[in-house]
């Protein structure tokens, strides 16, 4: 063995110091490989340290493969395969960690306002359901009954859907329901439509279990129709209440339309209804699926409104897909944590999920409105505002001639985190640049500052 020198650093564990250093002599080749160790006593004497301590620190790097022993013989190092491009990726991390700004506003979409969120209560009532008896057991394949019967209350008071708590599905997320969806719908559909703009999870969630791909273009204004009985296409996904990204909503005429074109072809409308508790003008729109039930398979979720964490969304399915659906998933556990849905359900039957809705709508208004001002007065005719009626985003056009990566390099190097939209379009791009502004987790003094930043980056 090639000259080391070894020292005791810290306070942990001999045994595990010793490993440790006896790993990293072999990672880097001051150890060769097949080169004989020291004896466990030798290191014990050499180290003034129990057998025992140089014992466990061998069993160790025995167990993990790099040294072995050789009965009566002693310990020996093992070969190792080189640790190819280390060195390179090593100076490109620390390259990019050199050249990464401090972020001091980040205007990102999928957060909640942590200043507002009922911390207290939750604890409470998460504290008390670990008392219950069911909360250690794996929970039911298709969520808890209990709150499936409170979201199946709350569907039909604020959104208008007559369901019943068995035709509800809780899961992690829409794009996990949608993936999971999609693998039961398949064989009766080979396409669907996508809204373009739209929701890129989804497109990648149906492209997963091989879907074609139709486009709907939406614009600032809404929907186009008028391609809809040219598709081929007897499966739509759609945002009514709230578009992704543009925030638009869906009028009452062409929700008709898209109920009757459904029904006329015995197909699906997929309805993503993920923030619709927000609107800032009038009350939230009904839902498409209490329209009509039995052509549309409703999906909602508690991340915008209440918590991404927590990882609780829903989906109504009609009765066909329900059997279907149940029977091919009756064998699989649950995606989400029974403890998430027996907290929600304890909350929303005492009330406090409707009472937290109603206090942060209000708190968002403020937001929506507090954004929608500094950004005029900063930027006067240099931006148009898209989707300030709803939801816990806006959209910025931008009049400049500059390209959506440069707005957001600059904006950047400013210390303010904005976000693309490219990534929603799949062939009705936009004609200037469309930059995302989550307002949802900052003050007011943040959005102050943010803007004014933006100014200068983009000046």
């Amino acid at each position: 063995m090639k000259n080391t020198i070894f020292t005791f650093k810290d306070d942990s564990p001999k045994y595990k110091q010793i490993y440790e250093q006896f790993k990293l002599f072999i990672e880097q080749g001051d150890i060769l490989a097949n080169e004989q160790l020291p004896s466990i006593r030798q290191l014990a004497d050499s180290l003034q340290v129990s057998r025992n301590t140089t014992l466990m620190a061998y069993d160790q790097l025995v167990a993990e493969g790099y040294i072995r022993g050789e009965g009566r013989k002693g310990y020996f190092a093992n070969k190792l395969e080189p640790l190819l491009f280390q060195e390179a990726l090593t100076s490109h991390n620390i390259k990019r960690t050199e050249s990464r700004k401090p972020v001091l506003i980040d205007f990102r979409a999928g957060a909640v306002d942590q200043t507002h969120f009922p911390l207290k209560i939750w604890r409470r009532i998460a504290n008390q359901v670990l008392t219950l008896q069911e909360s250690f057991r794996y929970g039911e394949p298709f969520g808890e009954m209990c709150l499936r019967e409170q979201i199946a209350t709350y569907l039909l008071q604020s959104r208008g859907v007559k369901t019943d708590a068995n035709a509800i599905i809780i899961g992690s997320s829409t794009q996990q329901m949608l993936i999971h969806l999609g693998h039961i719908l398949k064989d009766d559909f080979s396409s669907i439509t996508v809204e373009d703009p739209g929701y890129d999870g989804a497109r990648e969630a149906f492209q997963l279990n091989c879907f074609t791909l139709e486009t709907l273009p939406v614009y600032e204004t809404g929907a186009d129709f008028s391609q809809l009985e040219h598709m081929k296409s007897r499966l739509i996904y759609v945002a009514p209440s709230h578009h992704s990204p543009y925030g638009v909503s869906m009028p009452i005429q062409q929700r008709h339309a898209l109920i009757h074109w459904a029904d006329k072809r015995h197909g699906y409308i997929i309805e993503d209804d993920y923030d619709s508790e927000f609107r800032y003008t009038q009350q939230p729109f009904p839902a498409l699926a209490s329209i009509d039930a039995s052509r549309v398979i409703y999906l909602g979720n508690f991340s915008k409104s209440f918590l991404p964490g927590i990882r609780l969304s829903y989906m109504v399915l009609p009765q066909p897909l329900l059997d279907r659906y149940k029977h091919q998933f009756l064998h699989f556990e649950s995606t989400t944590s029974i403890l998430s849905q027996l907290t929600m359900a304890k909350f929303m039957e005492n009330g406090e999920w409707n009472r937290h809705i109603k206090r942060m709508r209000l708190v968002y208004k403020r937001k929506m409105q507090h954004l929608v001002s500094v950004l005029r007065k900063e930027f006067e005719q240099n931006i148009s505002i898209i989707g300030e009626q709803s939801g816990l985003y806006l959209l910025v056009k931008v009049h400049l001639k500059r390209s959506e990566e440069w707005l957001i390099e600059r904006a950047s190097s400013y210390g303010v985190k904005v976000y693309p939209t490219s990534l929603y379009f799949v062939k009705n791009n936009s004609d200037k640049p469309i930059i995302k502004l989550g307002f949802s987790n900052l003050s007011c003094d943040q959005i102050q500052l943010g803007v004014e930043l933006l100014k200068k980056a983009w000046s």
